[in-house]
């Protein structure tokens, strides 16, 4: 099976790669940045989904796609340019990457960038993730250096998931008839709160975490130092959202999601201990 991986180079995509891979799939990954590395065994396929060259060339001759489309201002145009590719050059099934509950929160600008994609009129498994796991690792200075938490998602609670349960689930649907014209919400198997999350990393890292709280304000000023403005502005958004309403999955998720995967989603706190033996390391 050929298979394009959109977005293969980051978070979520290079492990799908690496999933895809290793079921034997004929694996290409589109970038902008001929630079970056390639896991062995895939290929890179220089493009981008603003170009109508990249949309009429990239997406010919495969099979599937995995749809991921970045944050940033044309992400929307981005992925009905990509879903536009899919579809002129008769690829049989598209797995997208969208978002628990987006539905509930359409004012926020990357969750409503992701809603029309559905309409491509081609066999589709849509995937949607609640808050990843592996996000925390760029949290690493804050809890061992200043022994702070800093990601301000408040007390209502997560369903939070691991990235390896999200790549598992791509490449099944990407290779089967596993959830086909499906919607599937990707979450763990516990709620999770911000304090709950820093007391577990204290506990695996030997230390005293506390969480940073909930003051926007202050989280803005801090994230304007390293990201771009439109980018915390969308944040700061998405966190009162969850400071708010949380981001919980019903039972019926968590069950869905064992069925797909053959086995249990992944529990954050086995997380947190795998990632602070390798810090450690």
């Amino acid at each position: 099976m050929n298979v394009l991986v959109l977005g293969g180079t980051g978070t979520v995509g290079s492990r799908v790669v690496r999933e895809l891979l290793t079921r034997g799939a004929d694996v290409s990954l589109l970038t902008r940045d001929a630079k970056k590395p390639v896991p062995s065994g895939a290929r890179a396929v220089v493009g981008d989904l603003l170009d109508p060259g990249t949309i009429r060339t990239a997406f010919v001759g495969r099979d599937a796609v995995f749809l991921l489309t970045a944050l940033g201002t044309s992400e929307c145009h981005e992925g009905l340019m990509a879903v536009n590719g899919c579809r002129l050059a008769g690829v049989r099934k598209v797995v997208f990457l969208s978002i628990h509950r987006l539905d509930e929160a359409l004012h926020l600008p990357h969750f409503g960038a992701k809603l029309p994609i559905k309409a491509s009129g081609i066999p589709y498994t849509i995937l949607r993730p609640n808050n990843f796991y592996q996000n925390d690792t760029w949290y690493k200075d804050a809890m061992l250096g200043y022994d702070v938490y800093p990601q301000p998602f408040g007390d209502v609670g997560l369903s939070r998931v691991d990235v390896r349960d999200i790549a598992e689930a791509a490449a099944l649907a990407l290779t089967s008839d596993a959830a086909r014209n499906e919607t599937v919400n990707l979450v763990g198997p516990e709620v999770l709160t911000a304090t709950a999350t820093a007391a577990t990393w204290g506990g695996v890292l030997g230390r005293k975490i506390a969480y940073g709280g909930d003051d926007l304000d202050a989280w803005e000023k801090a994230s304007l130092a390293f990201l771009p403005a439109f980018a915390v502005f969308d944040f700061r958004l998405m966190y009162a959202f969850f400071q708010e309403k949380g981001l919980k999955a019903a039972p019926e998720d968590v069950a869905r999601c064992t069925a797909l995967l053959g086995h249990a989603p992944r529990r954050f706190d086995e997380f947190a201990a795998e990632t602070a033996r390798a810090w450690s390391a």
